[in-house]
């Protein structure tokens, strides 16, 4: 790799070297501006979640005109549809369990997929939690959540729809199996903020908010491996300089 007569570094290694260093820097790269977007983001579900909730109608139009409705408290007023209620693998304090969406029927008979809350893998069976299925008008208020378009990665299991169980939130297939029509559904969720009496199910306030921000972390990893990179490669150069005079 090194040309005993001038000490100069073989151009192949050069080379290796500097794709090397490209690729180590890009990543640190990305990595940075990934952070400036998960701050940004966490700044602004920080402050999106102590406003006032506003009328489901007022997030509608949000939506309608391609305004971000993440995190955006919400209040509505519906009947539960129960009997098509959707659920979706969770856990709760170390504990197994389903996030419960329940079809929300509003004014005008439009549907909102509601996620109720948390219950145990032993009360996903609506008699053995009787009652928290109220039937008359309720009072809701959430957090606005879009609905995902795709599987968030292949590690994610497939949903079984005809088991009405999800393990990512994939709405199409929520209106499918609770044998609703897609021209009333509203195209998002609300994730329910406002608790049941203590002892009842499900469980509401259970959207995830500290979202991980480890971004710092890898970019010190990715620049710190490039400059060992760079310091390596000068002092094999000066090395073999040495050893050629």
């Amino acid at each position: 790799m090194v040309e005993p007569v001038t000490g100069k570094i073989s151009p192949l290694l050069l080379a290796l070297s500097a794709i090397a260093f490209a690729i180590l820097i890009g990543l640190g790269t990305w990595q940075w501006n990934r952070m400036i977007w998960k701050e940004a983001l966490i700044d602004t579900i920080n402050t999106r979640i102590v406003e006032a909730p506003v009328p489901l109608n007022a997030i509608i139009g949000m939506a309608d005109n391609g305004t971000d409705i993440e995190y955006r408290p919400v209040k509505l007023t519906g009947t539960l549809l129960n009997d098509g209620e959707q659920f979706v693998l969770a856990t709760l304090d170390g504990q197994s369990g389903w996030h419960v969406y329940t079809p929300v029927q509003i004014d005008g008979g439009q549907i909102i997929f509601v996620n109720r809350g948390f219950v145990p893998y032993d009360k996903r069976d609506p008699a053995a939690r009787e009652d928290g299925q109220m039937n008359q008008l309720v009072n809701i208020e959430g957090l606005a959540r879009a609905a995902l378009t795709q599987k968030p990665g292949w590690v994610v299991p497939d949903n079984a729809p005809e088991k009405r169980e999800f393990y990512w939130k994939d709405l199409n297939a929520m209106i499918a199996a609770a044998g609703l029509e897609d021209k009333n559904v509203l195209p998002f969720f609300v994730d329910k903020t406002s608790k049941l009496p203590d002892g009842l199910l499900p469980v509401a306030g259970v959207t995830r908010i500290d979202l991980p921000n480890n971004h710092m972390q890898y970019l010190i990893t990715w620049y710190g491996l490039a400059l060992a990179l760079a310091a390596v490669l000068l002092a094999y150069g000066i090395k073999t300089r040495r050893k050629a005079a």
